[in-house]
């Protein structure tokens, strides 16, 4: 009897190949051993540009949004994984650098739906762009995180369920909801040291 994780591995194979196969040509870039396994939903690939390496599990949703004239653009980069049940939108920008940890169930978008007609649904209301997201090289963001018009940067981690809506500089650990940083690396020492705003609350 063929062991389960024999059988997943070579089904995983097969439909990354399959994958390959039929849809690569249909996006603006797919870099060379790209495994995108049983997705959800995927529109405007022909926006969307994938890296070298990159690897994104089963029932993730890409969306890059054309709005009038502008021509949005989903990049993501170099040896970056993204867990099952990813939701990313751009209808502007969205980057995802090099050697990016995503953990499941993660959103990230550089929009929100309009609100303040009090006569119409919230779903009839416009998309409004909010800013561009960049998420630096190296980065690890947590299970359950929501990123939305907000930067973060290089070497980061996000804590689990944080939601990310002011930027994040370069070596940080931040979590929570609004998520703030709780350490940054001292290239001094060569530590990672606890913030003046998280002491204030030990």
């Amino acid at each position: 009897m063929i062991p389960f994780h024999f059988y997943r591995r070579a089904v995983n194979t097969m439909r990354r190949r399959c994958f390959a196969l039929f849809f690569s040509r249909t996006f603006k870039r797919f870099g060379k051993n790209v495994a995108i396994i049983a997705p959800d939903i995927i529109e405007g690939e022909r926006f969307i540009s994938l890296g070298d390496y990159v690897s994104i599990n089963t029932k993730a949703w890409l969306l890059a949004l054309r709005q009038n004239d502008t021509l949005p653009q989903l990049d993501i980069g170099k040896g970056t994984t993204i867990g099952r049940f990813a939701h990313i939108v751009a209808i502007r920008d969205v980057t995802i650098g090099n050697n990016v940890l995503i953990a499941d169930k993660v959103y990230i978008s550089d929009n929100l739906h309009t609100y303040e007609d009090i006569t119409q649904p919230i779903m009839d209301q416009p998309i409004l762009f909010k800013q561009r997201v960049e998420i630096g090289d190296n980065s690890w963001i947590g299970e359950n995180v929501s990123i939305i018009g907000a930067s973060i940067g290089k070497h980061c981690v996000i804590g689990a369920n944080s939601v990310v809506t002011r930027d994040i500089p370069d070596y940080s650990i931040a979590v929570g909801s609004p998520a703030r940083v709780i350490k940054r690396y001292n290239s001094l020492t060569k530590q990672w040291t606890t913030t003046d705003q998280e002491s204030t609350h030990e």
